[in-house]
Parts: structure tokens; C-alpha cells; sequence
């Protein structure tokens, strides 16, 4: 009774999670978390912008070609420290990380295309509209498969197989986002308190950070919530 009353199920792309779907909730929707698609992309446009190949050794003042060796490893170097304006929506991006984002659209096309794909996939998950969603899903699924960079292929092929999954996201506005936060949360919690002797310290202070328990305090007027 309560497997039936389960409407939407909605996570990561893991494999386990849609069979568990689908063996024991076949009647409800797998919805993939748009943060985690997103998250897909920037793992692809990383590898794109890593893969910059740098000389070994350093060269003689006087070997021939110097400066188009030293040329090379500026443009490296420029590429390096991009990862960060990259990552960023283009409406967030500093004066100083638009100026990077476009010397690598003027030097680096490759680089640029894949940050474009990125920036599309990420915008095509905030419609609401599942039909002009799926048309562009299907525009961005053939740019990516023919962009001729082995990364977003990779990300064609992933992106293809979650198709449904993701359309059904847009379809019901689901989002990971609230138990993701709760998830960072926790993960502070024991970085900050570097581990904990017994589990139930660690759940007395998930609950006391977490939820809205108040404590009152000696000589302290509890506040209303």
C-alpha cells in the first residue's frame, strides 16, 4: 500500500535507483535531478579544458621556436586558472571572468563550444514547458553528438539514455535540492566536530542543527520561531 502510493521518485542517475524503480514502483515516474545533469556537464567541460597538452622540460633561450613554445604555455596557463569563471552562469560571471570566458571563445574553440553546450543543457532544464523542452533536448542531443569532442559524446550517450527521466523532471518540477542542502549539512556538521565517538552524538547535533528544535538556555529568553 504504501509502494503504491509512491507517485514520483526522483535522484542521481544511478543505475541501482531506476531498477529499484522499477522492480518495486513501476507505476510511478523516475525523475533525474537537474543538478546532477548539470553536474554531468561540467564534469565533461572539465575534461575539455584540462586537456590542453603542455611540452616537457624546459626549452634553451636559443632553441628554435621559443616563442611559440612560450605562446603555448600562456595560453595553457590562461586555460588552467578558467575553471571557475567556466563553472559559473554567464548572468554571475565578474567583469574579469567574462574577459577570460572570451579570450578562450577567441582562442580556444573547441574549449568555447563545450562551455556553450554546457550553458545550453543547464538552460534547457529550467523550462517548464515539456514540449519546447523536449525540442530542444533533441537540438542539444545532435549538437553534442556531432561536436566531434569525445567528452560531451560520452555526455550524448548518458544524456540519451536519461532522456525520459529528464523530461519527466521538467514534466512534474521535481528537485534534489532541498536534501541536498540537508546532505551538505551533515557533511559540515562532522568536518567541523572531525568525527564523532558514537552515532548518537553525531544524530543529537544532525537534529539540533537540522530541524527546529529549540533549546532553552539558562538566563537566555527563547526567541519565537
Amino acid at each position: 500500500e504504501q509502494l503504491s502510493s509512491i507517485k514520483v521518485v526522483t535522484g542521481d542517475g544511478a543505475k541501482w535507483i531506476t531498477e529499484c524503480v522499477n522492480e518495486y514502483t513501476p507505476g510511478c515516474a523516475r525523475c533525474v535531478d537537474p543538478f546532477h545533469v548539470v553536474e554531468w556537464a561540467m564534469t565533461a567541460l572539465d575534461e575539455v579544458r584540462k586537456d590542453n597538452p603542455r611540452g616537457k622540460g624546459r626549452p634553451k633561450k636559443d632553441a628554435p621556436g621559443l616563442a611559440i613554445v612560450k605562446a603555448a604555455k600562456a595560453k595553457a596557463d590562461e586555460i588552467k586558472g578558467s575553471a571557475y569563471a567556466l563553472g559559473k552562469a554567464p548572468e554571475h560571471l565578474s567583469e574579469k571572468q567574462q574577459l577570460r570566458v572570451n579570450l578562450i571563445a577567441s582562442q580556444n574553440p573547441r574549449l568555447y563550444r563545450a562551455y556553450l553546450l554546457k550553458e545550453q543543457l543547464r538552460l534547457l532544464l529550467k523550462l517548464t514547458n515539456v514540449d519546447e523542452a523536449e525540442d530542444e533536448l533533441k537540438r542539444w542531443l545532435w549538437k553534442a553528438s556531432h561536436s566531434r569532442i569525445p567528452a560531451f559524446k560520452e555526455l550524448y550517450q548518458k544524456i540519451r539514455r536519461h532522456k525520459t527521466h529528464i523530461l519527466s523532471t521538467i514534466r512534474y518540477g521535481m528537485s534534489n535540492a532541498r536534501i541536498e542542502a540537508t546532505n551538505n549539512k551533515i557533511k559540515l556538521i562532522i568536518r567541523k566536530a572531525y568525527g564523532f565517538r558514537n552515532i548518537q552524538n553525531m544524530l543529537d547535533m544532525v537534529y539540533l542543527v537540522c530541524s527546529d528544535i529549540r533549546i532553552p538556555l539558562p538566563n537566555r529568553k527563547l526567541n519565537a520561531a
